[in-house]
């Protein structure tokens, strides 16, 4: 059936994939509207926008989550189209349902096969039925030794929520309450599944597009093993070192998976590999993936063009294109990957990614990063003619990029491309499992890297007249020129001073400086000339510096953050972070006794669920966290006065 023509698109959601699905948009002529809540007034998807709508507060079942309120907002605008990009009401079949009763054109599949893939467990039966491979169920209350290891995943939702992994029959169910806890607070279902877990699987998945024709196109396969949480980390389509045979049935059980349902629109079908090769269904998404944009590289498409048109009635061609050369993608998050991937909040005061590179962002320079939503800064995707070449390109282009104000996955990301496990093409979910201590150890001479970088950010804040004669930018206002500055930073913790005169780099032997400017130093370091780029925040006196050869650096007067254990009696709990304790121990009360590692309290910030357990054994002595209460980094949350010794 024919569709009215688009004119105007209002995008469900937020952040990059809002920002993305707008470029597009403008591309193809249709007006656009966001939406957004209080914390993302300004964010850059608002900016991006010909108009947008408030939906008023912050947390995300108040605002993205509100589909009738998305829908009134659609109406007020003159939109005539919704996409939901993904996550939030993009797999929600009532609001697809509601969207059309409201005469608005659904960018996505109709509410039904929505609705048939919802649950994971349903999904499941309809593959069976389909004929697509499966793992078998495992009844959690009949499990015993030999079931081991378990996966409990959610039944509804994904990103990795309300997923555990039980190797213990004894932890089976606090896993199983803990799971079926995080599920219920993402998606308002708890219930939760488990089955076999598979060591050392690949993570294999087929983007498939269809129209209302008939035609399904299976558009190859992305490999997306590199978790953490069960959340992607890097990305990669075609699926490397998989059997022609293997890669054929891959794509045949899509397209079976996708008929069986009636499907429209993009969408993916995601297997796991076993080691031994043997494939099988773990769940459909109905909607446009993160990691869309390796498989748009490869077949040279915009799938949210093709999105709109099959919405608009249009006809795909009877066979996709031919696929060329290698895309890896990565996702860059303000997080800190050696501190449990514990996420960061803040001011982002760069983000520059130079290079043959694709760069998707919801972030300009000078946004905020808040605590509401995914820690995600931006996608990096390089396309070449070979794997090898595409993976060199996107470590070369993160290894450059200037990113100021944050700590974040970056170095982690580098090192992984640069793994030699990951550049054999044969990646698998257990890979940060195996190799997180060592990727996260600190580099070869940080100390004199850091130092370094401390040179640097002294030199470019001697630099105040841009144009000045070098030795009068590095003599600063001292009477007596011929005696060194001196400055002190604290970086990383820990305190570090900087000695040098007008054209004398002081303690750092084998280094000559070239040039100082305000945001660039140039040193000569052993022979060999290096750029530092500095970036300073006038507001908290911090100085950015960041090279290929050193890295990213935070240079402050004080600790950014002091520790606030140093404040506080033994036994205290602190939050690690902002956010919001979604979780309470049962019957946990002052005068409890509490046992060492004991979970008491979970906070949730950034989509991620965080245990708060007991330091030692003991006696709960204070409970100052309630359900719903949002805290700050470094608010006390309880204390435990530890059991003295017999």
């Amino acid at each position: 059936m024919t569709q009215q023509p688009i004119t105007s698109l209002l995008v469900a959601n937020r952040g990059e994939i809002a920002v993305r699905i707008f470029r597009t948009a403008r591309a193809l002529g249709l007006a656009t509207v966001a939406v957004h809540s209080d914390p993302d007034a300004d964010a850059l998807h608002v900016r991006e926008a010909d108009a947008a709508v408030r939906l008023p507060g912050a947390a995300p079942a108040d605002t993205y989550l509100r589909g009738d309120l998305v829908i009134k907002a659609a109406l007020a605008a003159g939109a005539d189209a919704v996409h939901p990009g993904y996550g939030f009401l993009s797999e929600n079949a009532g609001f697809a349902r509601e969207v059309v009763a409201a005469g608005l054109t659904w960018i996505g599949p109709p509410p039904e096969a929505i609705e048939a893939m919802a649950s994971k467990t349903r999904a499941k039966e309809l593959m069976r039925a389909a004929g697509v491979p499966l793992l078998d169920p495992v009844d959690p209350a009949a499990a015993t030794a030999c079931d081991l290891p378990l996966l409990l995943k959610a039944a509804a939702g994904g990103g990795g929520r309300g997923m555990r992994v039980v190797r213990d029959l004894d932890t089976l169910k606090e896993s199983l309450d803990a799971a079926s806890a995080e599920a219920a607070s993402a998606f308002g279902d708890g219930e939760v599944f488990a089955e076999p877990y598979v060591e050392r699987g690949r993570h294999v998945e087929v983007q498939i597009l269809a129209d209302s024709h008939g035609t399904v196109w299976a558009l190859g396969t992305r490999d997306c093993s590199l978790q953490r949480r069960h959340q992607k980390v890097i990305e990669e389509a075609p699926a490397p070192a998989l059997p022609d045979s293997l890669r054929e049935s891959l794509h045949a059980a899509a397209v079976a998976a996708a008929r069986a349902v009636s499907y429209q629109g993009a969408g993916t079908v995601e297997f796991l590999v076993a080691a031994d090769g043997r494939p099988y269904f773990l769940e459909m998404n109905t909607r446009l993936q993160v990691e869309h944009p390796v498989t748009e590289a490869v077949f040279g498409l915009d799938l949210v063009a093709l999105q709109l048109r099959v919405a608009e009635g249009a006809a795909l061609p009877l066979t996709p294109p031919e696929p060329s050369g290698h895309a890896v993608e990565a996702r860059l998050y303000a997080e800190d990957p050696a501190r449990d991937w514990r996420p960061q909040t803040g001011v982002l005061h760069t983000l520059a990614v130079s290079g043959t590179v694709r760069v998707d962002t919801g972030f300009a320079d000078g946004d905020t990063v808040g605590i509401h939503y995914d820690p995600m800064l931006a996608k990096v995707v390089a396309h070449a003619p070979t794997r090898a070449e595409a993976v060199r390109a996107l470590a070369h282009a993160l290894a450059g990029a200037r990113i100021h104000g944050l700590t974040t996955n970056r170095e982690l990301l580098v090192r992984s491309l640069r793994h030699p496990e990951f550049a054999a093409g044969q990646p698998d979910t257990g890979f940060y499992e195996r190799h997180l201590a060592a990727l996260t150890e600190p580099a070869p001479d940080t100390a004199g890297r850091t130092a370094l970088a401390a040179l640097a950010g002294a030199l470019a804040e001697a630099a105040p007249a841009p144009g000045a004669p070098l030795a009068l930018r590095l003599g600063g206002w001292r009477n007596l020129r011929s005696q060194p500055q001196t400055r002190r930073y604290t970086v990383a913790g820990a305190e570090h001073e900087v000695r040098y005169g007008p054209v004398d780099p002081g303690d750092h032997p084998g280094v000559r400086i070239l040039s100082a400017e305000r945001h660039l130093v140039v040193l000569e370091v052993d022979g060999v000339r290096r750029m530092f780029h500095v970036k300073h925040n006038s507001n908290t006196s911090e100085v950015y510096v960041d090279s290929p050869f050193t890295g990213a650096h935070t240079l402050t007067p004080v600790p950014r953050f002091a520790d606030p254990q140093d404040r506080t009696e033994p036994g205290s709990l602190l939050a690690p972070m902002p956010g919001t304790v979604v979780r309470v121990a049962e019957g946990l009360a002052p005068g409890a006794a509490v046992t060492a590692g004991q979970p008491l309290l979970w906070l949730e910030a950034m989509k991620m669920e965080h245990r708060i357990v007991s330091p030692a054994s003991g006696t709960l002595t204070a409970l100052h966290a309630t359900l719903g209460h949002q805290v700050e980094f470094g608010a006390l949350l309880a204390v435990v006065q530890e059991e003295s010794p017999a």
